[in-house]
């Protein structure tokens, strides 16, 4: 085993051996969540071909920086799960198994041998999280899924974008993100029980059933009031001033979350007649009356820039920001001190996301561990869990 992947940072799943047998993004993303958190896991991938994210863009002279940003710390090893030999040490590896993870289309690890109800039987304390575009029952769950497709079918989309405009996916593919999100998640309630009853536990997490759970407010709109939620730009549905605002040059978001915060902002931008005026009273009141209220408030902050205005509103206590893009985002002083733009280890200043899970026990990484190679630690790995022969009778 290289030492240039594997993790020897201690953490709470130190110890944790978990099988990713996944692809693309919501399963490898479930998995580093994972390993970020001390598991190790080894990347079972098809020979030849690898993990399709390889072949997804943009790429460096060292591969495509897409599988390199969500595969960090892992190894990798070959395997051919219908060949016979293959399919053996596969099951040397699921001996010593904690977890095993997977996002075929539903169905398809059965027919190779490896059903749920198979794998408790032979391995008791297994844990076996699986991750899918519509889950394992139901009249959709044979069918194949993107992450537009569930922010699409979810609602996500119809709730996001401007007023009378076109229908638009969020900027970040959610529907893959949450789904890993919510499989780790089970995956490390399903390690902790199994502490107590020593029993594995079958984790079932459908990337539709995350984005509806993300609906929160408009779940809540909609059956308080019957009328369907649309898009509404950048504004809060149920609170007020909170969105984006424009000001002599450039845009600046303000929260006044509270009736404090809104008489706060109100002196803050040299309007302080907004917060005694009786239609802007309570927040019930500036939700209903926002389409008043937003112009007056950009009137008063036409005098000044953002930037100013970030400034201003900041040293009096107000939620603020601008609307930052990614470069500024990755080099921001706050990003930079919280170790969450990590250069990769061994590139010319490639930078990926780091690990927003700070725990005491877990260490801070400064730099980004690589993604493994396809098949880099196979040999490795078959070295460490080849079975041991039985000594013969001397």
């Amino acid at each position: 085993m290289t030492a240039d992947t594997r993790s020897t940072d201690a953490g709470p799943l130190a110890g944790t051996l978990v099988i990713d047998l996944t692809r693309v993004l919501s399963g490898p993303y479930c998995t580093m969540m994972l390993a970020d958190l001390g598991a190790r896991v080894i990347k079972v991938e098809r020979p030849e071909v690898g993990d399709d994210a390889r072949h997804i863009g943009p790429f460096t002279d060292q591969g495509s920086a897409y599988f390199e940003s969500i595969n960090r710390g892992k190894e990798s090893i070959e395997l051919d799960l219908s060949d016979a030999d293959d399919r053996a040490f596969f099951d040397q590896l699921l001996d010593a198994a904690d977890v095993v993870v997977e996002n075929f289309r539903p169905g398809a690890f059965d027919r190779l041998g490896y059903d749920w109800e198979t794998l408790h039987r032979r391995w008791p304390s297994l844990i076996l999280a699986s991750v899918s575009g519509f889950g394992h029952s139901g009249p959709l769950k044979e069918q194949p899924a993107y992450d537009m497709i569930v922010q699409a079918m979810g609602g996500v989309m119809s709730i996001t974008g401007e007023p009378g405009g076109n229908p638009t996916r969020v900027g970040t593919s959610i529907g893959d993100i949450c789904a890993g999100m919510f499989t780790a998640t089970s995956i490390i309630a399903a390690l902790h029980q199994r502490t107590s009853t020593g029993i594995g536990a079958r984790v079932d997490v459908a990337m539709l059933d995350a984005q509806v759970a993300l609906l929160e407010n408009a779940i809540a709109r909609y059956t308080t009031s019957g009328v369907v939620p649309g898009p509404i730009g950048s504004r809060h549905p149920s609170i007020t001033p909170f969105g984006a605002f424009a000001t002599k040059e450039g845009s600046v978001v303000i929260a006044a979350g509270n009736d404090g915060l809104f008489a706060t902002l109100a002196e803050a931008i040299g309007a302080p007649e907004l917060a005694a005026d009786p239609r802007f009273a309570t927040n019930d009141d500036r939700c209903t009356n926002e389409p008043l209220l937003r112009p007056l408030i950009e009137q008063a902050l036409a005098s000044a820039p953002a930037t100013e205005w970030v400034e201003r509103l900041s040293a009096a206590g107000l939620p603020t920001s601008l609307v930052h893009n990614v470069e500024q985002v990755l080099h921001h002083p706050q990003t930079v001190a919280r170790n969450m733009a990590l250069v990769i280890d061994g590139t010319d200043g490639q930078l990926v996301a780091g690990n927003p899970m700070k725990i005491s026990t877990l260490a801070e990484r400064s730099v980004a561990p690589r993604s493994p190679v396809l098949g880099q630690h196979g040999e490795a790995i078959r070295a460490e869990f080849a079975p041991t022969e039985e000594p013969t009778a001397g």
